[in-house]
């Protein structure tokens, strides 16, 4: 793999003709100026607007020393900013590493260090929480300008974009890593380029919106942004975090957005609530895990317009490798992942790397011009994963994915599984050794296994859902509770790595082999909420409107006012719902902040009281102090 520095020694061409999305951009900028390239709650940027933005920009990050092969790292929330921000990046000449405000301060660290980036661009207040340091931040506003030292560039100053080289690394994606450590992902300019160009898998035009809304950090961001920009199309931006499914519909609705990505976790809440996004969309890509076919079978009876497309991809292979039009032919069946798209190749292989026969069961290998350079500053991992075809030279270099597939006599692949410990969880991919390696890092643990659990096929309200489960060893003389594990793992690790269920064991079931058997983990008893161990109290009539509610999110009984939303398996994504649930039942607006603030049961009993007695109070006027 070429690095970013030996990729910034190359010689420049004579002449800067820019290429891949950055070109297109600037093509329809100069085809269409007034066309709508970037829309947020806020602003708006025309094509015109956003290629001069991007421009400005690069001349500062040009005057901070940014130039060819270098890392900037991009610290913003969803905003126009952002999208000058990273075409700014690759307009200098660089190359943008996405960073999560949320992620806990050392991982940034590790993540800006292990991608050497040299500069950061973002919020001021989001750089100094990070701790960058002054000499290698550069802060910006929501809407990409900045004050930069010195009096402002001329237009003679101003920078023409660099050269266009497909194999240079576009943007870096950092993934869960199996020994502790995340890994660089690098993607180079050509493998976004080829995805997102005129894809034929996803039907997008210059009159659609394409909704911005997934995480910087999450692989979903690229093919959100560029699908759009790279066709002329608009990119909306969602600025909500969030906060609700409603107000996910309701950015939908007001930004008029026309396509958009869904991981298959919020797709599947989405759906089986109803939801009014599927009215107001015209084509949804769903990707992550696997797709129920029951539920999307039932949003294309109620929406028989809707293009709904179940995709697949490693963030290795640049988000989407293969991809199928969901029909409703396909039934309540899983639907396949589809065959490949955009340049991409698939092979089966059995364990020695031979091709298999249709319809047999093997490895997925992935091929063609998508792949990613490699893992930055890990070449064995690299050697591992990307290897040389040993069937057919002619094929190149291919990625191991380690998932189980097979083929249809037309090509078409269905998913069966991983072959490794990896884990999906509400679209994250996790390898549960990272999670094990910080959790042994705690002085009241002795050793650690961590896996995911898979709902049952019950029928109830939350079985298209799956929840990360420890199983912890403790040092001899302690007994941690799952809090201090929590609160521990949350200084290390983001926080869709951190498990919601916890078991305390005495030993950690084992093969024959002597590995942890990761099947039988799931027959150790977890442990009870951390307030079980108090007498449960009665609830009062609206901590039990508020326990209702939580237990149709979870689909569990919840009868303790005590009892902890995380510690019964809650997180972010079933938090949506509940919101959603106590404004519809309570006429009530939470929070996704206020709701993890106070985390139970009686906690948000008492929320909601204030809600209320602030909507239906008196009026100040009628008052005692009010005369």
């Amino acid at each position: 793999m070429r690095s970013p520095a030996e990729a910034a020694n190359r010689p420049a061409k004579a002449t800067c003709r820019p290429g891949g999305v950055l070109g297109r951009v600037l093509a329809h900028a100069a085809a269409t100026p007034d066309a709508l390239a970037v829309r947020d709650t806020d602003d708006t940027l025309t094509y015109a607007e956003l290629a001069d933005a991007a421009r400005r920009l690069a001349g500062v990050l040009r005057a901070r020393g940014v130039g060819r092969g270098d890392a900037v790292g991009v610290l913003l929330p969803h905003s126009t900013g952002v999208v000058v921000a990273q075409l700014a990046v690759w307009w200098a000449g660089g190359h943008y590493v996405p960073l999560d405000a949320a992620y806990p301060r050392a991982r940034l660290a590790a993540m800006l260090a292990d991608a050497g980036v040299v500069l950061t661009v973002g919020g001021k207040d989001l750089l100094e929480a990070a701790g960058v340091p002054d000499a290698r931040a550069l802060a910006v506003s929501a809407s990409g300008g900045t004050a930069h030292e010195g009096a402002p560039l001329g237009e003679r100053e101003l920078p023409e974009p660099c050269a266009y080289d497909p194999d240079a690394v576009a943007y870096t994606m950092f993934t869960s890593g199996s020994t502790g450590r995340p890994k660089a992902v690098a993607i180079p300019h050509r493998a976004v380029a080829e995805l997102v160009t005129e894809p034929e898998f996803l039907t997008v035009t210059p009159r659609d919106r394409v909704l911005f809304h997934s995480p910087l950090a999450f692989d979903a961001s690229p093919f959100e942004l560029w699908t759009a920009l790279a066709n002329g199309a608009a990119a909306v931006v969602s600025t909500a975090d969030r906060e609700s499914l409603e107000n996910l519909a309701r950015d939908v609705e007001r930004l008029g957005a026309t396509v958009a990505l869904f991981t298959t976790a919020l797709f599947h809440h989405l759906a089986a609530r109803g939801s009014a996004v599927f009215g107001v969309l015209r084509s949804v890509i769903v990707g992550g895990e696997a797709l129920s076919g029951r539920l999307a079978h039932a949003v294309l009876r109620r929406h028989p317009w809707l293009e709904l497309v179940n995709g697949y991809g490693p963030t290795e292979a640049t988000s989407f490798a293969t991809a199928h039009r969901v029909l409703p032919a396909d039934g309540e069946a899983p639907p396949p992942i589809g065959r490949p798209i955009a340049g991409a190749t698939a092979h089966v292989r059995d364990e020695h790397g031979a091709p298999v026969l249709p319809g047999v069961r093997g490895e997925l290998w992935i091929g063609g011009s998508r792949l990613a350079l490699g893992y930055l500053g890990q070449p064995e991992r690299t050697a591992e994963a990307f290897v040389d075809d040993p069937a057919d030279p002619a094929h190149g270099r291919l990625y191991r994915t380690g998932d189980l597939v097979s083929a249809r006599p037309d090509g078409t692949l269905d998913f069966h599984g991983r072959l490794d410990d990896q884990v999906k969880v509400r679209g994250y991919r996790i390898e549960p050794g990272e999670i094990e390696h910080a959790l042994r890092s705690h002085a009241g643990v002795a050793d650690a296994a961590v896996t995911v659990l898979r709902p049952d096929a019950s029928g109830g309200a939350n079985t298209v859902d799956a929840r990360l489960a420890a199983f912890v060893v403790p040092a001899e003389g302690t007994r941690p509770s799952p809090a201090a594990l929590r609160e521990h793992l949350a200084g290390l690790l983001p926080a869709h790595m951190v498990p919601s269920a916890w078991s305390l064991t005495d030993r950690l079931p084992v093969t024959a082999n002597g590995k942890v058997d990761r099947a039988a983990l799931a027959g150790l008893p977890l442990a009870a909420p951390d307030a079980a161990d108090a007498p449960a109290r009665e609830l009062t009539p609206l901590q039990q409107a508020v326990a209702a509610a939580w237990a149709r999110a979870l689909d569990r009984e919840v009868t303790d006012p005590d009892a902890d939303f995380l510690a019964l398996g809650g997180h972010s994504l079933l938090a949506l719902g509940v919101v959603d649930d106590l404004r519809e039942d309570l006429g009530v607006e939470l929070s996704l902040a206020a709701f993890f603030a106070a985390p139970t049961v009686a906690g948000q009993a008492e929320l909601v009281e204030r809600e209320l007695a602030a909507a239906f109070g008196p009026d100040e006027d009628e008052t005692e102090g009010g005369r």
